[in-house]
């Protein structure tokens, strides 16, 4: 049975799924296709990803192939309670949590959501398989295997690999050109300013961002910031992104340096303590931050608690920290992801090919799981082109292919 809060708001979470579907042509097409051949048919699934509308439509695909889908979400605070509600409506599917879950109540509803002891997992951020691989082996008996959604979580998945503590396999859906160079690069750089900007309602022309990390995600973010007419810093850790960085015209500085001009801060690292004790009294009064990765522990929350001498919600998801020289530093979204936390995430178009990735990488997993080994793996490039064409199909853009005179050179060694 759906854990969820108030059953009364569906009607507004099934408008808003209603939307996303209309403009999610890939997975519309999947989800014909799958109610025909039933590639989950008999198989319960357990899904962890930001649950919004786009991933309520994206649960729903899943159950039109036949799966009985238990889905949770995988951050407290982007959770929206209408659409909750209403992806509870749907057959086969049950839904466990709510916005501002506490930390217990988070991983209780991930723990319900795995009750069933599912064949296929798909998650985001890694919460549901750290819970698996440590307090709940018991429930990863018939788990052929899963997705990961995200960076962070594929970091996690390496290094449960490399220990050799890995219990299935793991499809990395991050790691898909049709996910990282759209949805990282053009989904990020879009719904992270849509979150600043929405919260704050301030001006980014002719002011200094920083961004921290240059990943993919990190490009993204500082090229919209460019577009918004700020003069944007970035800092890295990496020496060929920060040359990177540079040659695409940023100033690049270590975060010791950038925190003295930033006004607004953007941590986009998958790391933990990027801006900490040692940077906020260097901040100008007013400073801005927020945190696109996964976790909530880029920005030093715990930091800004220790050394402010008080604090007070100042806007709606905006909480001030005034430190001892009276400078007050405001972070929203308690430094979770501020596009989710704060907004609604990625566009809908955008999460049409990530998502399409996931059903895709869950239906080959249904297929191959007893061909596949412990570790984490590639989405098949036959998948990746496949969402490649759709998209483009979609978007009625034609493009080249080569002749079999094209082809037969490129396969010799000759001219």
């Amino acid at each position: 049975m759906s854990f969820i809060k108030d059953p009364s708001a569906a009607a507004s979470g099934l408008r808003k799924i209603d939307w996303v579907k209309s403009n999610m042509p890939i997975l519309r097409s999947l989800e014909t296709e799958f109610l025909k051949t039933k590639p989950f048919s008999g198989l319960k699934m357990t899904v962890s990803v930001h649950l919004e509308a786009k991933t309520a439509y994206l649960v729903t695909v899943l159950a039109s192939g036949g799966a009985q889908v238990f889905a949770t979400g995988s951050n407290p605070l982007s959770t929206q309670d209408d659409v909750a509600a209403g992806l509870a409506t749907y057959q086969n599917v049950e839904v466990f949590g709510f916005h501002g879950a506490s930390a217990s109540e988070y991983e209780s509803h991930i723990e319900a959501a795995l009750l069933s002891c599912p064949d296929i997992i798909i998650d985001d951020g890694g919460d549901l398989i750290s819970l698996l691989h440590t307090k709940r082996r018991d429930l990863m008996k018939n788990v052929r295997g899963g997705c990961e959604e995200t960076t962070t979580g594929i970091l996690r998945l390496q290094a449960m690999e490399k220990e050799g503590a890995l219990s299935f396999p793991m499809i990395a859906v991050n790691n898909a050109m049709c996910k990282y160079l759209f949805d990282n690069r053009y989904g990020t750089g879009q719904s992270v300013w849509d979150g600043i900007n929405r919260t704050t309602n301030l001006i980014v022309a002719g002011k200094t961002v920083v961004v921290a990390g240059y990943g993919w995600c990190g490009k993204g973010v500082a090229m919209r910031g460019k577009g918004f007419g700020a003069k944007v810093v970035i800092t890295e850790i990496d020496p060929v992104k920060a040359l990177e960085a540079y040659m695409d015209g940023f100033t690049v500085m270590p975060m010791s340096e950038a925190a003295k001009i930033g006004d607004f801060f953007i941590t986009v690292t998958g790391c933990r303590d990027v801006i900490t004790k040692e940077h906020f009294p260097l901040m100008k009064d007013g400073a801005i931050l927020c945190n696109a990765g996964h976790f909530d522990v880029e920005v030093s929350r715990s930091d800004l608690e220790d050394i402010c001498v008080s604090k007070r919600e100042r806007r709606n998801n905006i909480i001030g920290y005034t430190l001892k020289d009276g400078n007050t530093l405001n972070l929203i979204g308690e430094g979770r992801l501020v596009n989710l936390a704060a907004g609604d995430g990625h566009p809908a178009e955008i999460m049409d090919m990530s998502f399409a990735l996931q059903a895709l990488s869950a239906k080959y997993l249904a297929e191959h799981s007893n061909t596949l080994k412990n570790k984490v793996l590639d989405v098949p490039e036959e998948i990746d082109r496949f969402v490649a064409n759709a998209k483009l199909k979609s978007l009625s853009v034609a493009f080249d292919s080569l002749t079999e005179v094209q082809m037969k050179y490129l396969d010799s060694w000759g001219q």
